[in-house]
């Protein structure tokens, strides 16, 4: 229990009360996001890079708002498009076609001013990188959807768990210069039930291969998700900026509500590549 300053006392009623009065929006965000998001997985193909491209597209513009410190340029319209086209040619080409659409990106990208051009390279790679893991992951195959399942369910509750251990255990600061809200209770709890989330799908999808395998890379993948929470934190205090935008009621910006997933699909993306090879992504991630 929160207690004031005086450690003897309970901390007054609305405090806690207002701690979870953002918990309506935030659901009701998220269970129509999550809806929107699974059918689009299950269509795969055309649709699920149509439902990328979007995501990405407006992921950069947040990004793009926050290195300029500015409204939206018409430079900045046109590297979101081309992001955009890297899912398009990725799921239509593969990865040779998305990867020379991102080299269009970057030379587009020098036409800018050089004060931004560093941030500029960083977010067209990094973002180029995801979108490429995420296509490659999803596949042709119904391998691909429980797969991108499997990612999916581990990240989000790993940030579900957190959120909820974090808000009702409290405790000490995970890391209080870049991220005042996160707790060790928090990362820990979203570690517990991202793993346990994780195992339970892969069971149920794979249930041939080792649940142990199943279990570690769960547990791997949610430690990566909180990683990159806490990374794009760090690039919000940075900038000066408490949420990427406010698109999303409840959760803030794209950026916000996709930090983990990004790196993770990077992290599964690279043990299936080791595993099974380009073009057998999903079966090395699932497959042991």
């Amino acid at each position: 229990m929160n207690k004031n300053s005086q450690g003897d006392e309970p901390a007054p009623k609305h405090n806690a009360s207002r701690s979870w009065a953002d918990m309506g929006p935030r659901l009701s965000s998220a269970f129509v996001l999550l809806a929107i998001t699974i059918f689009m997985v299950w269509l795969g193909g055309i649709w699920f890079a149509l439902l990328v491209a979007g995501v990405f597209a407006g992921i950069y513009r947040e990004w793009e708002v926050m290195i300029c410190a500015s409204p939206m340029q018409p430079l900045g319209y046109v590297l979101a498009g081309l992001l955009a086209l890297v899912a398009i040619g990725t799921s239509l080409g593969g990865v040779m076609v998305g990867g020379a659409v991102f080299g269009v990106a970057i030379l587009v990208a020098a036409t800018g001013k050089r004060t931004a051009l560093a941030w500029r390279v960083f977010a067209l790679a990094f973002i180029s990188l995801v979108i490429m893991a995420l296509i490659e992951i999803r596949g042709t195959q119904l391998v691909g959807f429980y797969a991108s399942f499997f990612l999916g369910a581990t990240v989000w509750m790993t940030d579900t768990g957190a959120l909820f251990a974090g808000r009702h255990f409290g405790g000490a600061k995970l890391n209080p210069e870049i991220s005042p809200a996160k707790t060790w209770s928090g990362a820990l709890g979203g570690l517990a039930v991202g793993t346990l989330s994780g195992l339970l799908v892969w069971i149920v999808a794979v249930p041939m291969s080792s649940w142990w395998v199943g279990a570690l890379l769960a547990a791997t993948l949610s430690l990566t998700g909180q990683l990159g929470d806490l990374s794009e934190s760090a690039m919000k205090r940075h900038f000066r900026i408490k949420d990427s935008s406010d698109l999303i009621p409840g959760h803030g910006g794209l950026m916000d509500r996709l930090d983990s997933l990004t790196f993770g699909a990077l992290l599964v993306f690279g043990i299936g590549l080791w595993h099974q090879g380009l073009g057998q992504i999903a079966q090395g991630i699932l497959l042991w």
